[in-house]
């Protein structure tokens, strides 16, 4: 047992009492934080968060916690903290995440479900304390997909004329994201962090990044999704639902149904360049190839929003006919 599982072991004992419990690893995270699941002799069980101060600040995700349970959705109740040690225990949301349980099925409910917690959380969980998803952080973001995608992973040197065009089609995605209503941005809203719960569903969980952003940026999370992927005319009527109901909750005023879309997919084609960076970064920084699987998935939705918005289908060719070849050809 290492050093950090023995004092978590120990704060654990300490906070739980006499009573008995096993220990095992309950779900892996892109970040430094560890998730281990406390099952006891009567068959209840919690879970536990390490985040090692040193790489981890726990304070965020206390507040954000916070936040989401005074407004009604279902974040993890926190039931014991020493946040100076890193270690949280918490209540047990369960194993089955929206990626296992989603089908053509069960997808209309399970995303009625997340669409209908969306709409609280932009309606009511007040965002003028989370750090501003301003146009500094948006541009960072996609500077990933240069540096760790194109650059490190791919050995992809951009000429003079595409780095142009690169920086153009950037700097309208971040038009687009200033443009829309500020709400309380999850910044992970998607099919591995909302867990199906009986009674309360979803269980939402990842969310100490928040941000004040844009209205549709947790909307394409959820809808195109790195992880899995629906037909678009599904996809798009989601996305119509949503504004009507958004509409109806006073987030939207004038906001027509073709301009909500427009956001929505601008919107996706920067979320979807910081991803495949972000994946390419787990590869070659931290050791975690698992998620280079997910990249051209992630950018073929670039592709397909490159059919029907102008302003990024030069991006989208560079996508399709360079960066996508170079990757089936490492796979």
């Amino acid at each position: 047992m290492s050093d950090r599982l023995q004092l978590l072991h120990a704060w654990l004992t300490d906070v739980v009492g006499a009573r008995e419990f096993t220990l095992a690893p309950a779900s892996a995270d892109a970040s430094f934080r560890r998730y281990f699941r406390l099952t006891f002799t009567d068959g209840d069980s919690l879970v536990a968060m390490d985040a090692p101060p040193a790489q981890e600040d726990c304070g965020p995700f206390v507040r954000v916690e916070t936040l989401l349970r005074d407004a009604g959705l279902h974040a993890p109740e926190i039931l014991s903290r020493d946040l100076e040690q890193g270690f949280l225990l918490l209540e047990d949301l369960g194993s089955r995440s929206y990626l296992d349980a989603l089908d053509d099925q069960s997808a209309d409910p399970l995303y009625g479900d997340a669409m209908q917690a969306l709409l609280t959380m932009q309606r009511d969980v007040p965002f003028g304390g989370l750090p501003p998803y301003d146009r500094a952080l948006l541009e960072r973001e996609m500077r990933l997909f240069d540096e760790w995608l194109l650059q490190r992973h791919l050995g992809i040197e951009l000429d003079r004329s595409t780095r142009r065009m690169l920086d153009a089609a950037k700097e309208a995605l971040v038009a687009n994201a200033l443009a829309q209503p500020v709400v309380c941005v999850h910044r992970d809203y998607h099919s591995r962090n909302l867990m199906v719960v009986d009674g309360f569903n979803p269980g939402i969980i990842d969310f100490q990044d928040a941000v004040a952003g844009p209205v549709t940026y947790d909307l394409v999370s959820l809808l195109r999704d790195c992880y899995v992927r629906w037909d678009d005319a599904r996809v798009d009527a989601w996305v119509a639902d949503y504004w009507q109901a958004a509409r109806r909750a006073g987030l939207l005023s004038d906001v027509s149904a073709s301009r909500f879309l427009r956001w929505f997919d601008l919107m996706g084609v920067q979320r979807q360049l910081k991803a495949s960076g972000i994946f390419a970064r787990l590869n070659h920084r931290d050791g975690k190839p698992g998620y280079l699987a997910d990249i051209p998935r992630t950018l073929g939705y670039i592709v397909a929003v490159g059919e029907r918005r102008t302003e990024i289908a030069d991006l989208a060719a560079l996508v399709s006919d360079r960066v996508l070849p170079q990757l089936a050809a490492l796979s």
